[in-house]
């Protein structure tokens, strides 16, 4: 009786073994692997001035416990925030606090000897005048660092022209690939599209640390450079 039921067994996975290969035939016969496929990719570039400022300042402070300190750090930051929302425009000036942190120091002993704080404001938008004037007016906190981007309506605007010149360049090298060949045309496979911005160096910090304890009422220099705005399209191709 075991082998009776050994022999079923052996002809089930048999049958089984045969079905696969048969439906991976057909499969084979269905679908041929690609003939003529030629994988390849395209950039468009465009230079364009950088439109958007973000300028940070921050108050330090250090005292024998966290109550002052963080006091201290809330009264800098207040009358940080009064002075710069009196200028405030969205989109051309916006107004946010940043990083606002309390930590203790320790001794050689490994007991706290002194509390340690930073607050900071950050000044963001595309009207660079109004922001440099109006770090330049607070007196209770010390720039932090100043950075250059591009706003989101420039960036949507540059892809678009960047997307335009990648897409062209795309097709001009499909077709020149198929002449080259000895093809007609081609026709599309797959597309990827990627973008990416490269900006400049955001020089002017050192600058603006240096005019801030020259004339505490003064506007701080800024200067933005350019971002290169690459929109990369890629895929495959059949020639044809």
């Amino acid at each position: 009786m075991k082998t009776v039921h050994r022999a079923i067994s052996l002809l089930r996975v048999t049958a089984a073994c045969a079905l696969v290969a048969a439906t991976s035939g057909a499969f084979a016969q269905i679908m041929p692997m690609p003939q003529n496929v030629v994988q390849l990719s395209a950039s468009g570039t465009v230079e364009v001035q950088q439109d958007l400022l973000v300028l940070s300042m921050n108050s330090i402070k250090e005292g024998p416990d966290a109550a002052t300190v963080q006091t201290q750090l809330r009264q800098a930051l207040d009358a940080a925030l009064t002075e710069a929302k009196k200028s405030a425009v969205p989109g051309q000036m916006d107004v946010r606090t940043g990083n606002f942190s309390l930590y203790p120091r320790y001794a050689k002993d490994g007991k706290i000897s002194s509390w340690q704080g930073t607050a900071e404001l950050v000044l963001e938008g595309r009207d660079f005048p109004r922001i440099s004037t109006t770090a330049g007016k607070i007196q209770t906190l010390t720039m932090g660092n100043v950075s250059f981007g591009l706003s989101r309506e420039q960036r949507k605007k540059v892809e678009t022209e960047a997307q335009a010149i990648a897409i062209d360049q795309f097709k001009a090298k499909a077709g020149e690939i198929a002449r080259g060949f000895g093809f007609t045309g081609y026709t599309l496979r797959e597309i990827n599209i990627n973008a990416n911005d490269q900006g400049g160096i955001p020089r002017p910090r050192i600058m603006a640390m240096q005019a801030k304890s020259a004339s505490a009422d003064e506007a701080v220099p800024v200067e933005a450079g350019k971002s290169a705005v690459v929109v990369t399209v890629s895929g495959g191709v059949q020639l044809k």
